[in-house]
């Protein structure tokens, strides 16, 4: 007998689970489907446990400045960050979606046609359907690479133990995150970056700070490197690398590898759908439908951006679209994001890069240090800086913030942004004393005056005062 229902989901990340309950609290009958457990990969392998290790190194750092030979049980820190996926998990369990109206089934699905799925022998029958079936890490084919035991996000928090070495490919923010955080913990680590610098989407003066930041603390970063060929020889991994046209040789107990993710598009019969995609993803419109009507595709699988927030910005975009008369678009205008190292880098919109490409020399640059913070001057290492991309009028383009409290910082900025404040309002906000965000206010001054300054009338006074002057 075939199951009917409204919305099905393909996938329970964090795209799936969004998407769910969106469509539950519209009172559909919602099915959905992941042969894991829900969660995907931000709480098993990602966002979750990546965070409660680097604030568990954290810890560890700040003990060890002040007793060098103190040794992190990194037995027991594996252990409980373990722990903090299983609690995580408490609020996505099958048990929670039930009472909130999802019917869970743990299964591997494959699509007779666009609104048909099969999944553990049973057939299901959808109106509308949502594909959210996520992403793995990507591995390149690097000579050797697939006959050594290689660590990646998804068995790296499943390990015992971590390793006395570690070889990491990829300077990107799992890559810059897991360097800093597993080097806390006592571990000898070594960074290789095939680009120029860490953190190519962040503004270049940020990532070199960060950059930095790893090489005081022992991390050892290889930029303008590449990865040629991998070996393992009596329990070590060895790993052929090319700078500058000199072969060399790296060595250590085991190899990460952090090169970005890939679109999970095989073995669910999404070929029998007739939507169109390609190895990198499923192609779809503003409204995250894909090319067959009915049928929306959201997440990792879709892109552009591969970020939890945004997969749940798309889930909700997408489940209300299949449900609602009223259309919504999908707006990556304000995309933003966090890499949590420390410090943060915080980023929000268009680099300053972008900016001058799109809008030319009109633009306004604005910076701010946290040296000129009284909040940061009680902290040693108060590295820290705030740089604001504006149009002419003084509204924001885009934004990066490095320091304490960046993700925090950040999302101030993208609330002014997406609420269309401009940004001398600023500064008459009231901000508590001393704080981190005070570095808005003081901005905010700075854009006002100029904002002042560039009115019409103010500019005609000022030439006519440069004028009576000569």
């Amino acid at each position: 007998m075939t199951k009917q229902a409204d919305l099905v989901i393909l996938g329970a990340g964090a795209a799936g689970l969004t998407a769910a309950f969106t469509g539950a609290g519209f009172s559909k009958k919602v099915i959905l489907i992941d042969q894991n457990k829900p969660g995907g990969e931000c709480t098993w392998s990602g966002c979750i446990p990546s965070k409660a290790l680097i604030n568990r190194a954290k810890e560890i750092h700040h003990v060890r400045k002040h007793v060098p030979e103190h040794r992190a049980d990194t037995a027991k820190i594996l252990e409980e960050v373990r722990h903090v996926m299983e609690q995580v998990y408490e609020n996505e369990s099958p048990e929670v979606l039930a009472k909130a109206g999802i019917e869970f089934i743990q299964g591997r699905a494959e699509f007779q046609d666009a609104h048909h799925l099969v999944v553990n022998g049973e057939t299901i029958e959808a109106k509308k359907v949502i594909i959210a079936t996520g992403s793995k890490p990507a591995v390149p084919p690097i000579e050797g690479l697939k006959d050594v035991p290689y660590l990646t996000n998804e068995n790296l928090f499943q390990q015992d133990v971590l390793p006395d070495s570690l070889l990491i490919l990829g300077g990107g923010p799992i890559g810059s995150e897991m360097a800093q955080a597993i080097a806390r913990l006592g571990t000898e680590v070594h960074l290789i970056e095939k680009a120029p610098g860490l953190l190519t989407n962040d503004e270049p003066e940020h990532a070199a700070m960060i950059k930095k930041r790893l090489e005081d603390e022992g991390v050892t970063v290889y930029v303008n490197t590449e990865a040629k060929s991998v070996k393992e020889q009596e329990g070590k991994i060895y790993l052929t690398v090319e700078k500058e046209g000199t072969t060399f040789e790296i060595q250590a107990d085991k190899i990460l590898v952090a090169l970005g993710r890939q679109a999970t598009l095989k073995g669910f019969g999404i070929e029998k759908t007739g939507i169109e995609f390609d190895a990198k993803k499923i192609k779809v419109d503003d409204h995250m439908e894909t090319t067959v009507k009915g049928v929306y595709a959201i997440g990792d699988v879709v892109g552009p951006y591969q970020l939890s927030h945004m997969a749940n910005a798309q889930g909700i975009t997408a489940a209300q679209d299949a449900i609602l008369p009223i259309r919504r678009k999908i707006d990556y205008a304000n995309v933003t994001w966090c890499t949590y190292t420390d410090p943060e880098v915080g980023h929000s919109g268009l680099s300053e890069k972008e900016a001058r490409e799109k809008h030319g020399d009109s633009i306004r640059v604005y910076t701010h240090s946290f040296d000129e913070l009284d909040r940061a001057k009680t902290k040693p290492e108060n590295l820290g800086s705030v740089k604001l991309i504006l149009d002419k009028k003084g509204d924001i383009l885009g934004a990066s913030v490095i320091g304490d409290r960046a993700g925090e910082i950040i999302s101030q900025i993208q609330t002014i942004k997406m609420l269309d404040i401009n940004m001398g309002k600023m500064a008459s906000v009231i901000h508590p004393y001393p704080t981190y965000s005070e570095v808005l206010v003081k901005l905010g001054k700075k854009i006002a005056v100029d904002n002042l300054l560039n009115k019409p009338i103010i500019k005609q006074v000022t030439k006519w005062r440069e004028k009576e002057s000569d």
